[in-house]
């Protein structure tokens, strides 16, 4: 056997290897949540009883998804705007500071997560927003602001300056060439980072935790109080249904904008 076949053979083993460790947890994870098993609602063969419970959980399943979608669309909305008028201004103007403040924004990514957390509660519960959706919304955007800032400003700098200045001959107005020849240009950088903040919204627990209640709840938040104790027994059962249930959405998206998200990361990131 030839090097190079030796090293493609090992490269497709380990990629193999890589995917398995991760696709082996959620078919665990499915599999565990129609499984029998004593103190769950699927105590006898397999089936959907778990599911069913699930659905009725405490305000309900519907409710729980509801306020999970709605902090998700808040927060990749706020990214996708803040950080593409942002990354223009800093890839396309001059202006005092310009770098400086750069820097500023992405210094941002070296604070700890809860450094920030705690005055960010404080603040949103003085404004008023302490057990709101929009509120966690928010918080959550702010986290992703430094990264999707830093992406799309290298998208937006990888783009010819012509492309642009012909847009402008053509007749169009800054917004019009804006909104009509630059933005389809960075999709893949849109992707990329609408996915990131998407992924961070819908699986935070966290700020949720501090800043709303339990009859506001997201489901990663519902989750962790589905893990009652039954006669000291844990009902995995229903808290595996929880997980495949908050795995899936995520798990479909990726799937359906992978082919941006990965030249997304590959243009985007390391252009500039």
């Amino acid at each position: 056997m030839s090097s190079y076949k030796l090293s493609k053979s090992i490269y497709y083993l380990g990629t193999g290897l890589l995917a398995l460790s991760f696709v082996i947890p959620l078919v665990w994870a499915l599999v565990s949540s129609v499984s029998p098993a004593a103190g769950t609602a699927q105590a006898e063969g397999y089936g959907l009883g778990n599911y069913v419970k699930l659905f009725t959980y405490g305000a309900g399943l519907p409710l729980y998804l509801k306020n999970s979608l709605v902090i998700s669309a808040v927060c990749v909305l706020v990214t996708l705007v803040v950080s593409t008028t942002g990354g223009y201004a800093f890839a396309r103007f001059s202006f005092p500071f310009k770098n400086a403040l750069f820097v500023l924004v992405l210094s941002i990514m070296m604070v700890p997560y809860a450094a920030l957390l705690i005055p960010l509660i404080v603040w949103m519960k003085d404004l008023g927003m302490a057990n709101s959706l929009v509120g966690v919304g928010l918080v959550l955007a702010l986290f992703q602001l430094p990264f999707s800032v830093f992406m799309m400003r290298n998208a937006f700098a990888a783009l010819p300056r012509d492309l642009e200045d012909a847009a402008l001959i053509d007749g169009c107005g800054s917004f019009t060439a804006f909104t009509r020849i630059l933005l389809p240009s960075v999709l893949p950088s849109l992707v990329t980072i609408g996915l990131f903040s998407y992924l961070a919204a819908w699986n935070d627990f966290m700020v949720s935790l501090y800043l709303l209640g339990m009859d506001n709840s997201p489901l990663p938040l519902a989750l962790v109080n589905m893990r009652q104790q039954t006669i000291g027994v844990i009902d995995y059962g229903l808290t595996t249904a929880g997980v495949v249930v908050l795995t899936v959405p995520a798990f479909i998206l990726f799937l359906a904008l992978q082919r941006y998200y990965i030249k997304g990361m590959t243009s985007g990131a390391v252009k500039g």
